[in-house]
């Protein structure tokens, strides 16, 4: 087997493993059943939003830090979190034990950045493509299997929503020594960068900078060779930064992709709660079938605008169709809220994510379109922290009661008119996009004309 195909695989039977965890489709159901003494308003309003503020927090300095420290340790801590994540919903109650939790939930999610960036600093670039598919699919396998699993269980009567936790706690156990066996970064993307001869002529010139040091001085050594690592380092995140943005349609490209991720996990995250609501005490909660169409519809439509949007369209076409499927995500989130039958709500949310499968795939395509590859991870980290900002703003005006502190029902139709909302400016953008273009083009032929 070749190497790279070897650390790839090794890499996404973690990514498999780590996502099988079939306690998740029924968190909701196990928070607010006989085990804990919390409710659906305590739960609501005050324990997720403290997964959402910790996220956002900890995945600025988790970029840097995974990156410093060479991508493994950060894998390692996902499984070691995960560890400690379930630990504590099985044998903990207390309010502010779910609101730790919480916090440790932020650090889960902060630290799956070393998961999608380990790979571009084991492999060679030309096969980014490849690896990135890969370490894709393996999460939607593992999301398949934890979803058809907590479904079995619970349909079968052979664990209720309290046992699954066990069956999750294996699977981050297992994550977690797996992830001690895979092979150690010797570089980085900025910290512990290989010396080219592409690096840019600042950072040539940074590197040279030396320090006077007394002889057999080991202290003054080390100082002298980590300042200037340090300058590099920073010197090149800032021009990977700035070429990025100072790039119009990364900007329209990211803005699209940040706003459509913080609506997608908005909805997730609070979905089992508007179920709830729906249907207080069903007798099968279909929870975990639900979750396995939706991954299995997501990942073919990632795959259908993958083969569609390669070379096929233009920017200008994608920004149409995503602005459309914007609006239309919003009408399936109306789905889920305006309706008293759950089967109704299920429906709508697994149209939804297909189509946030879909868009996802193609803004992240556009991005990456015109970037250089070695800036992948550090605008898309950008980007997803802009994201949780835009979360977090969801959370504030819809959730908390420093906003609207709104029902559920009353939380969902703001998120469908926030997706519909999106639609309409972007369509706006895409016609004003046209007539500017037509404009120009007409003067440009009157000018040759003359």
């Amino acid at each position: 087997m070749k190497e790279w195909l070897k650390i790839s695989c090794l890499l996404c039977i973690f990514g498999c493993v780590r996502e099988i965890r079939p306690s998740e489709p029924y968190v909701t159901e196990f928070l607010l059943g006989p085990w804990r003494n919390i409710t659906e308003t305590q739960l609501t309003h005050d324990v997720y939003p403290v997964g959402t503020y910790a996220y956002m927090v900890q995945l600025v300095f988790v970029f840097l830090i995974t990156d410093f420290l060479r991508y493994k340790p950060l894998i390692i801590t996902i499984g070691a979190t995960g560890v400690i994540i379930w630990s504590m919903l099985i044998w903990s109650t207390s309010l502010l034990s779910l609101q730790i939790l919480e916090v440790f939930y932020g650090t889960y999610m902060a630290a799956e950045v070393a998961y999608f960036t380990y790979i571009y600093a084991k492999v060679d670039k030309k096969y980014y493509p490849r690896v990135t598919s890969h370490t894709r699919a393996a999460m939607f396998v593992g999301k398949l299997v934890s979803g058809i699993t907590a479904q079995l269980m619970i349909n079968l009567e052979l664990m209720n929503y309290k046992e699954l936790n066990y069956i999750t706690l294996a699977t981050q156990i297992m994550a977690m020594l797996w992830a001690f066996g895979l092979p150690r970064v010797d570089k980085s993307l900025y910290f512990h960068r290989e010396e080219t001869c592409d690096t840019p002529e600042a950072i040539s010139d940074q590197s040279s900078y030396t320090q006077t040091e007394l002889p057999g001085d080991s202290s003054m050594e080390v100082s002298s060779q980590t300042q200037p690592k340090l300058l590099r380092a920073m010197l090149l995140l800032w021009l990977h930064f700035r070429s990025a943005y100072t790039n119009g349609r990364v900007i329209q490209w990211s803005l699209l992709y940040a706003i459509g991720l913080a609506g997608y996990l908005q909805v997730t995250y609070y979905m089992q709660i508007l179920w709830k609501v729906i249907e207080p005490e069903p007798l099968i909660a279909w929870n975990g079938a639900v979750d396995a169409v939706l991954t299995a519809l997501a990942a073919l439509s990632a795959l259908a605008a993958g083969y569609l949007h390669t070379d096929r369209l233009s920017s200008r076409t994608s920004l149409l169709i995503l602005a459309f499927f914007s609006a239309l995500e919003g009408g399936c989130v109306l789905i889920c809220c305006w309706t008293n039958n759950i089967y109704w709500s299920y429906v709508g949310f697994v149209l939804f994510g297909a189509l946030y499968g879909f868009t996802i795939t193609v803004s992240s395509a556009e991005v990456a379109r015109h970037l250089q590859e070695d800036s992948f991870g550090l605008v898309f980290g950008f980007n997803t922290l802009i994201a949780l900002i835009f979360q977090s703003l969801l959370t504030i005006i819809f959730v908390t009661e420093t906003g609207f502190e709104l029902d559920a029902v009353g939380q969902f139709t703001a998120y469908a008119f926030y997706f519909i909302a999106v639609g309409i400016l972007y369509l706006i953008s895409v016609l004003v996009e046209y007539l500017w273009f037509r404009a120009a083009t007409r003067e440009k032929l009157d000018d040759t004309l003359e």
